[in-house]
């Protein structure tokens, strides 16, 4: 499989982030009545010192610094409103001591044990589904306000009819969420708080799920092959040749990924989302990131790039927990993709995930919802309609029904209805009869 799938964008590889609203389950739950103690503030020992910003990144994401801060310490536009006046090595010293003020919450030790005993106690909520299979929460977001193009609103909701029928389709729970839990991390960075806190509300959950707004299933009858990561607590789309060798920005991508809920998962969280605080911290980090990272442009620090930066420079203390799957497309990069939906349906079948029938593709680039993108917005919505038909086309064939062309909402019938409904109740079976015929 070609790395020409990939795709990136100059603003960032993905979508689809937070808002100001509550966020909605497709089953509600009630919150982990588990309790988190939070850990002594430490002070980063030696910041003004560090002369070198990538040291300064891996101290301050290490194990021996952990910090709780209260609210004024989360203020970095306060603690750095003179930072434009700094000359570079106290912008470093002040940039290490801001960082160093951030976390995501109260440090959580002894989680997979906490999960383990809250299972064992509580029955009637299992980590798995029937038939065996861990329990999954797919993870999604959009903005909480109105789209500048109206049809972006339009499309979201395509989006997320999407994902529910995905997942009613393979016993996945869906969250879609419109809310920030951490005003410094908005944007693309909405997604950490988000994953942290549904991790320790809902221990009942063995995957996390997180799948952009601009990423839509486009293979219905693809799973997952979870006991491919039994030994794995991360499952990211990738290239292991652009990461280590290249140092590449998109060598992975942050648009669709699973987490494990375990400790190990909790940790890494934790040491992502330091570069993460808008306003300085995150300029100052872009500046390290585009430097360290191969072909990355120049702007604020992005979380795709951040984790790529984690992973290499500290390679040995992540990696060995971290599955890079290419196999099929977990993401899928939508310019080579859409365009050939006739001869895939022509030539292969559902159920296969990757390029002759790909599991996600992924609108990288298209932003549908804001004023501004990478592609022209006549384009990136012809390509999310054709997209979103390939896909519902699947759905709606276990009905008798089929969208006129992939261009087309108007749907017509292709199966004559019956007189006994029962008896034909295995045209309803998606594993089955989810294919390109009638």
């Amino acid at each position: 499989m070609g790395q020409e799938g990939m795709g990136y964008s100059s603003g960032k590889a993905g979508g689809g982030g937070g808002g100001a609203l509550p966020m909605t389950a497709a089953r509600a739950r009630g919150a982990s009545p588990l309790s988190t103690q939070p850990s002594d503030a430490d002070a980063l020992a030696g910041a003004k010192a560090v002369e070198d910003i990538d040291r300064i990144l891996r101290e301050i994401r290490s194990d021996s610094d952990p910090s709780d801060p209260t609210d004024s310490d989360l203020d970095s536009s306060s603690v750095l409103s003179n930072a434009t006046a700094l000359n570079s090595s106290e912008a470093a010293a002040a940039y290490a001591a801001a960082v160093g003020n951030y976390a995501l919450g109260p440090n959580v030790s002894g989680w997979d044990e906490q999960r383990r005993r809250w299972l064992a106690q509580n029955k009637g909520f299992p980590a798995t589904v029937p038939g065996g299979k861990p329990r999954i929460l797919l993870v999604t977001g959009s903005q909480p306000g109105p789209c500048d193009n109206p049809l972006g609103d339009h499309y979201l909701l395509k989006s997320t009819k999407n994902k529910i029928d995905y997942c009613r389709f393979h016993d996945i729970e869906i969250v879609h969420n419109l809310a920030h839990l951490d005003n410094e991390l908005a944007g693309y960075w909405a997604k950490l708080p988000l994953l942290r806190r549904l991790m320790l509300s809902h221990p009942e959950v063995e995957w996390i799920w997180w799948m952009d707004s601009d990423a839509l299933f486009t293979d219905m009858a693809f799973e997952l092959p979870l006991s491919r990561y039994d030994n794995h607590n991360l499952i990211i789309h990738g290239y292991q040749d652009l990461l280590f060798e290249k140092h590449s920005w998109i060598a992975l991508n942050t648009g669709s990924f699973l987490f494990r809920n375990c400790q190990w998962s909790l940790d890494l969280l934790a040491a992502w989302a330091p570069m993460g605080p808008k306003g300085f911290i995150r300029e100052e980090a872009g500046k390290i990131l585009t430097a360290y990272l191969k072909g990355r442009p120049a702007f604020e620090a992005d979380d795709q790039s951040a984790l790529i930066h984690l992973l290499l420079s500290q390679k040995e203390k992540w990696m060995d927990k971290v599955y890079i799957e290419n196999s099929y497309y977990l993401h899928g990069f939508w310019a080579g993709l859409v365009d050939k939906y006739e001869e895939m349906m022509e030539n292969h079948h559902p159920g296969l995930g990757d390029e002759r029938w790909p599991f996600v593709t992924h609108f990288v680039g298209c932003k549908p919802c804001g004023s501004y993108g990478d592609y022209p917005v006549d384009r990136c919505l012809k390509s999310m309609e054709r997209a979103f038909n390939f896909a519902d086309n699947q759905v709606l064939r276990l009905y008798g029904f089929a969208h006129k062309g992939l261009e087309s909402p108007k749907i017509k019938r292709i199966r004559s209805q019956t007189t006994k409904p029962i008896n034909d109740k295995e045209n309803l079976d998606v594993k089955a009869k989810m294919s390109t015929t009638s």
